[in-house]
């Protein structure tokens, strides 16, 4: 079985040679074309992303799988039903690839947190409590040096408690850079805290 990767190049119209004498059926998919399959296949679809666990955002991501189709570059397409439902499986693997890293960062920030002054897992003495003043004046001055959107993303999810998809929208771009913003400042703060450690 082919491997799935999270780059969506499956999307990618394969060669005819490499399609194993499928060449008689491969037909050169224009934009129209495949906007019709993909209408024609539309409800199939959608049944199929809600019955692999995408529930109540099944439409977002029948929406996200249109859009990297048609921004795929057009070429030949054997079996263009079968086309969508691998485009659809790839899709759903990289949606738990990311539940999983959100996950995974999460338990990390939870970690992070513990070690804080005001954390209650502490009992801070006069000495810990200038020396955590220090540390959070540390990491202020770097969250600084990053861009403000980035901050302001992780201020709405880690303080806030928004969800990435609410701040997503709330600030008109996509999940993927809420992703993106949120590494970079998770980065930092996993930096601050090796360097913290070493002291």
């Amino acid at each position: 079985m082919e491997e799935l990767d999270s780059n969506f190049s499956i999307l990618a119209p394969q060669p005819l040679s490499m399609r194993n004498g499928r060449d008689k059926r491969a037909q050169r998919m224009t934009q129209s074309g495949l906007q019709e399959i993909f209408e024609q296949h539309r409800q199939q679809l959608l049944r199929y992303l809600r019955a692999h666990g995408a529930g109540e955002e099944a439409e977002d991501l029948l929406q996200e799988l249109w859009i990297k189709l048609s921004s795929a570059p057009s070429g030949p397409i054997g079996a263009p039903r079968n086309y969508l439902f691998r485009a659809a499986t790839n899709l759903m693997i990289d949606r738990r690839r990311s539940e999983n890293q959100a996950q995974r960062r999460d338990v990390e920030w939870t970690r992070l947190t513990d070690r804080l002054p005001e954390s209650p897992a502490n009992d801070p003495g006069p000495d810990r409590t200038v020396d955590g003043q220090r540390q959070l004046a540390l990491v202020e001055r770097e969250l600084a040096r990053l861009p403000s959107r980035a901050v302001a993303v992780f201020r709405l999810h880690r303080i806030d408690g928004q969800t990435q998809r609410q701040i997503a929208s709330s600030m008109g771009v996509s999940s993927s850079t809420i992703e993106s913003d949120l590494r970079l400042v998770y980065r930092l703060l996993d930096e601050l805290r090796r360097r913290l450690d070493e002291e």
